[in-house]
């Protein structure tokens, strides 16, 4: 057993009832967890223009005490609503400089987190990912052409860091990772070189990136590198618990409705029967639709959970057409 800091983000809007989700079901299935639950929310600013994102719903937050998490402010200075995503990025310089656990607030807990042992010292993040990025045109570079561009940017070993059991030009062969989950010893030097990296990259792309999307990809075009830099990899069989037993990134309702296991819909069912939580999410139109209107079950109805379709499209157009789709 290892002693962390999980943390999340907490704004106004949405993530505030999936970060109120997430500490309820801590609680419920991991009451020895002796860390501390950091939910860091970005304060107003110029890179918010028109808007407030700070986490301020009286409500929300005398739960989220309740519940033992701990509520940060902190200013972005890179990011903003231009990339929201980037807030997983700047808040690590503002949480204690202690082994962690990020979480996209999206996430349930559904084990014993507090069993998690990891090897801290070694970073590693999920791997529960789809070949996303980049995007290979017929006639630019492919996957080999773009990572090793980016890890010569920064000075890194390229090869060191491929999976030679995967083919060449296959997306699987590069170290390549989803930021629901990343971990590391110190936020301080995590965070830094987080930030670097993709500043740095949003800012010149370069020739090998000239075509690449980088929104909403940049945390995971950045976070490869991160890793790898920090003498880190893919995650080892310690880690099976993420995205498994312990954990489940849930990302959208009806997705998770329709394929998740029995256990984690049992789980996020119960806890969000508290009362108290409850009252909260209530507020949230695709909660109270899938949650205590009873949509979700309906989603699951429709497919078998052994014979998923192949695709994720397939997924969502069949919710569609049964009129129970909701973000």
């Amino acid at each position: 057993m290892s002693l962390f800091n999980i943390l999340c983000i907490g704004q106004s809007g949405r993530l505030q009832y999936e970060a109120v989700l997430l500490a309820a079901s801590l609680r419920a299935q991991s009451p020895g967890f002796k860390g501390r639950l950091l939910i860091a929310t970005p304060r107003p600013g110029p890179l918010w223009p028109g808007q407030n994102p700070q986490l301020t719903d009286p409500a929300t937050l005398a739960l989220l005490a309740d519940l033992g998490a701990e509520v940060i402010a902190f200013d972005n200075r890179a990011f903003g609503a231009a990339y929201p995503h980037g807030n997983k990025i700047e808040a690590l310089s503002h949480i204690p400089d202690e082994p962690f656990l990020f979480l996209d607030t999206d996430t349930i807990i559904t084990g014993d987190i507090a069993s998690l042992a990891p090897d801290f010292t070694k970073p590693t993040a999920s791997m529960k990912r789809e070949g996303t990025w980049p995007q290979i045109d017929l006639y630019g570079p492919g996957y080999t052409d773009i990572w090793a561009a980016l890890y010569a940017r920064f000075g890194l070993d390229f090869a060191s860091s491929l999976d030679l059991s995967q083919p060449d030009e296959y997306w699987q062969r590069y170290l390549y990772f989803n930021a629901g989950w990343f971990l590391h010893e110190s936020p301080r030097r995590f965070g830094e070189l987080f930030l670097k990296y993709a500043t740095d990259i949003a800012a010149d792309p370069g020739p090998a990136l000239a075509c690449q999307p980088l929104n909403p990809w940049l945390d995971q075009v950045a976070l490869p590198l991160v890793i790898h830099v920090l003498g880190g990899g893919r995650p080892g069989p310690d880690l099976a618990g993420l995205d498994g037993a312990l954990t489940c990134h849930w990302r959208i309702l009806p997705l998770f409705f329709a394929r998740e296991s029995d256990h984690a819909v049992a789980v996020m069912e119960q806890v969000a029967a508290d009362p108290r939580v409850e009252r909260i999410l209530r507020h949230y139109a695709p909660f109270k639709k899938m949650l205590y209107r009873g949509e979700g079950q309906q989603v699951r109805a429709l497919f078998d959970r052994a014979d998923l379709p192949r695709k994720e499209q397939a997924i969502r157009n069949a919710i569609k057409r049964a009129g129970l789709w909701t973000r």
